[in-house]
């Protein structure tokens, strides 16, 4: 009986850290975006390669929509993160601390974390 209840309390407050290369990925990517959108009169446009002039056309020429498009992908972070929120309910996670951890990496990481999560399947609970 110990064992069982061990079990229910470790799935109840289950949590795995998102795998580092699409977190980087993730991370480098909002990172540069930020960069871009914010100091664009910083970036070594000419030391980037291919991605340079492309990045240096986006400032010139469509400055709006790159930072339209920042806020709306923070946006998307925060939804992710909230409908982490609702499976961790879904899915009997019910440790605050482990729901903490969810919201804060979903936020921070988007699907890298998010796929995780929807790809638990709690041993003894059906899923709806």
């Amino acid at each position: 009986m110990v064992a069982k209840s061990e079990a229910g309390k470790a799935a109840t407050a289950y949590f795995r850290t998102a795998r580092p290369l699409p977190s980087l990925v993730t991370v480098l990517g909002l990172g540069y975006f930020t960069w871009v959108v914010f100091w664009p009169q910083s970036i070594p446009y000419q030391s980037l390669g291919p991605l340079g002039p492309f990045t240096q056309y986006l400032v010139d020429h469509h400055h709006t929509l790159l930072y339209s498009g920042y806020w709306i992908a923070w946006l998307i972070h925060v939804g992710e993160s909230l409908y982490a929120m609702v499976l961790c309910k879904s899915k009997g996670i019910t440790n605050v601390q482990a729901q903490l951890l969810w919201f804060l990496q979903t936020f921070l990481f988007g699907i890298a974390s998010l796929s995780i999560l929807i790809a638990y399947r709690p041993k003894g609970r059906k899923q709806t």
